[in-house]
């Protein structure tokens, strides 16, 4: 039944998505794209319940399903971690191709103020779901590092990519790997901290 959910839900979002860079993100476009698809009236209400919020988070929901479907022949066992997230993230704007204006029109739909805690709730969603792609499993604060860290590198490498027309996202994929190598030397000096910040606190205690 969620799956039989999901499919209508994907099949009026596909519909809709053509009409978003001209008429935006409107309820009116999500009425007309169920018509489309031939649903009975009122069948949009039953399938985004939150209006607009849950219309433009299902967009974000359908790209990740996208984004890992197209990473499934790379080799991800030689892959090192930062690789790995690096390919997601590379492969979620190769997906979002297609639809760059209606993905522009959806940073701008979160970014209004009624709906920022929703959009960052969304964007830590595809940042977890990355992770958990690229093999992390921890459980500790360095989860919630890397997420966050990783939300932050989405926003700033999506705000170049709505405006890169450079041959194959060039300028993108600099900043990327720019951005990825500073999170990861935070990474090591923040692993470093949790080895030194204990030793230390047991060498004051000894001293005592």
């Amino acid at each position: 039944m969620a799956n039989d959910i999901v499919a209508l839900r994907d099949r009026v979002l596909t519909t809709m998505l053509p009409h978003v860079p001209v008429s935006g993100w409107k309820w009116a476009v999500i009425e007309s794209a169920a018509r489309e698809c031939a649903l009975q009236d009122g069948a949009e209400n039953s399938l985004f319940p939150n209006g607009m919020v849950d219309v433009v988070a299902h967009f974000s929901d359908l790209t990740d399903r996208q984004m890992f479907s197209s990473l499934e022949t790379i080799p991800h066992s030689s892959l090192r971690s930062k690789d790995k997230v690096r390919a997601a993230v590379l492969a979620r704007y190769e997906c979002l191709e297609p639809h760059r204006e209606s993905f522009r029109q959806a940073l701008a739909f979160w970014a209004m103020p009624a709906h920022v805690i929703q959009g960052q709730r969304i964007l830590w969603r595809t940042s977890d779901r990355i992770w958990t792609w690229a093999g992390d499993q921890a459980t500790d604060y360095s989860r919630q590092t890397k997420r966050g860290m990783l939300t932050s590198i989405l926003i700033g490498t999506s705000m170049v990519w709505i405006t890169d027309e450079s041959s194959n996202i060039m300028v993108t994929q600099a900043f990327l790997d720019r951005r990825l190598e500073n999170a990861m030397e935070i990474g090591k000096t923040i692993g470093t901290m949790k080895t030194v910040i204990p030793n230390l606190f047991r060498q004051s205690r000894s001293h005592k």
